[in-house]
């Protein structure tokens, strides 16, 4: 098969709805010629699911990235499945409800640590867990934030985990070039996802597009930012990493 991604192997997390970005990631990527792997968790029955939409039948692996048994036995089951890896998409994220929502000052710290957890100390986990599956050439490790230099309304905490996150890149990207491992984020707009359902009040976040955006933004289409991770895991990006890559309409670039 040709395509961008023709040879390579990928794992893939995050895949819980077909207007996921994750899941639009997985399609393109088979549509681009690779073969992959999905994790799931907490209902791996549910990724199976969604899985069966994509256009080629791929193995779901529960996997919680809080979990070090989990992560301890994830390089064998995918070695078991596909040799080795390639690339490695980071599309976890989660927050308890009492840290979003307005709820910043008054959110305990066991809440924000999960948060942290989750969200930002997993890409580490889950890039050190796949890192004996690399080959030498290298291989590209892509994760999705959401634009962290801003206090977003309602985001709250999410908002310091995104930050976490984009410095956690930042870092892996310098301590693994070495090892031709590139780590890179796509920073997306908003999306109708189950992530954003559970933010209280998004809505009034993703109206920020409806005026700011230069370029129209549209909440029920996830496959341009799907494109950007799938771009950053081909070979077309050999010498970027630590990149933030904006997919957002433009949103980002905007001033008052």
């Amino acid at each position: 098969m040709s395509g961008i991604l023709a040879g390579k192997r990928i794992l893939i997390t995050g895949v819980l709805m077909e207007s996921s970005i994750a899941f639009h990631t997985a399609k393109l990527a088979q549509e681009q010629g690779a073969e992959i792997i999905l994790t799931a968790f907490p209902r791996p029955t549910l990724t199976e699911r969604i899985a069966k939409k994509l256009p080629a039948p791929t193995k779901v692996i529960e996997l919680d990235v809080t979990n070090d048994e989990h992560l301890g036995r994830l390089a064998d089951l995918v070695r078991e499945e596909l040799g080795g890896l390639d690339g490695v998409v980071h599309s976890i994220g989660f927050a308890p409800q009492d840290a979003l929502g307005g709820n910043f000052l008054n959110t305990p710290f066991e809440s924000v640590s999960t948060a942290m957890h989750v969200s930002a100390f997993s890409l580490k986990s889950l890039t050190m867990a796949c890192l004996p599956l690399f080959p030498h050439e290298g291989a590209s490790v892509v994760g999705l934030t959401f634009d962290a230099q801003f206090a977003w309304p309602q985001y709250d905490w999410m908002g310091p985990a995104k930050a976490a996150l984009e410095a956690t890149s930042r870092y892996l990207a310098r301590d693994l070039g070495k090892q031709n491992v590139r780590c890179n984020l796509i920073s997306a707009g908003p999306l109708g996802s189950m992530a954003a359902k559970s933010i209280p009040g998004f809505s009034d976040l993703a109206d920020v597009w409806n005026h700011r955006s230069p370029l129209e933004w549209d909440m029920a289409d996830p496959e341009p930012t799907g494109r950007g991770v799938v771009a950053l895991l081909s070979d077309w990006f050999p010498k970027t990493t630590g990149e933030i890559v904006h997919v957002d309409g433009g949103v980002h670039m905007m001033g008052a």
